[in-house]
């Protein structure tokens, strides 16, 4: 299945803090060695109730889990952490791993809220693509950035008349959410035009959601886009931060 570039992370400062969690010994070897390669940080898991564990009490940026492990499997673990307001890693991208899945299991841990699933063997392309959907600087970027705005736009008074009309298409987004969600390409064609303007308005945190949600869509097929939940959440901050126009 195609996987989103590499360089569609570049946004992020941070290296990106990855749970690999797999039974098998080789395998972790593996997948440890290319994330890392590719500038990550990598936490290790041989079953699932220690990836439960581990995605309690840590915010990782993205979780790669293996459909069958002691303990618990890919969905059990995601089930979990998601029913689970206390942990960190509850709203993380995640992606499910197997080396036996036809495309009807494919589409079923999909359907679950994986945001996408890794065959075995992989490639190291296949990794570099996956570790594109980490969440990497999400975590504390402002809801607006005067300073950016300033060096982007030039002058107060422009950025204020820009930042009113993004209020105004963000309100016009947020009513028009659920039909865009519907249709890839036109969703696609709306965030590219609104990761725009939030450049020209120093709203950061919306533009890395926006990033995030592309990259979930470059994947091309129709599983649950659990980005979309955290994109209507900034959605709804930057419209309260934006003054009215």
């Amino acid at each position: 299945m195609p996987y989103p570039p590499h360089d569609a992370m570049t946004a992020a400062d941070v290296e990106p803090y990855l749970l690999v969690a797999d039974d098998d010994a080789p395998t972790r070897c593996f997948l440890g060695d290319a994330f890392r390669q590719f500038g990550a940080r990598v936490v290790f898991a041989a079953s699932g109730s220690e990836a439960v564990a581990l995605a309690r009490n840590e915010t990782f940026d993205l979780l790669v889990l293996d459909c069958r492990m002691p303990g618990g499997g890919a969905v059990d673990i995601l089930n979990r952490l998601r029913n689970d307001p206390q942990a960190n890693s509850g709203c993380r991208p995640a992606v499910a791993s197997s080396a036996e899945l036809d495309t009807q299991a494919q589409q079923a841990l999909l359907a679950t809220g994986f945001h996408a699933v890794l065959l075995k063997p992989c490639t190291l392309a296949d990794l570099r693509g996956v570790l594109g959907l980490a969440a990497v600087g999400l975590r504390s970027v402002p809801v607006l950035d005067d300073g950016q705005a300033l060096h982007t736009s030039g002058t107060p008074a422009v950025v204020q008349a820009l930042r009113g009309l993004l209020r105004q298409e963000l309100l016009t987004i947020n009513q028009e959410l659920d039909e865009l969600a519907s249709d890839p390409k036109d969703l696609e064609a709306r965030l590219h035009k609104l990761r725009s303007s939030c450049g020209f308005c120093g709203a950061t945190s919306l533009s890395e959601h926006i990033v995030s949600l592309q990259q979930h869509l470059k994947l091309d097929h129709r599983g649950a886009m659990l980005p979309l939940v955290d994109f209507r959440r900034s959605m709804q901050e930057t419209i309260e931060a934006l003054p009215l126009a």
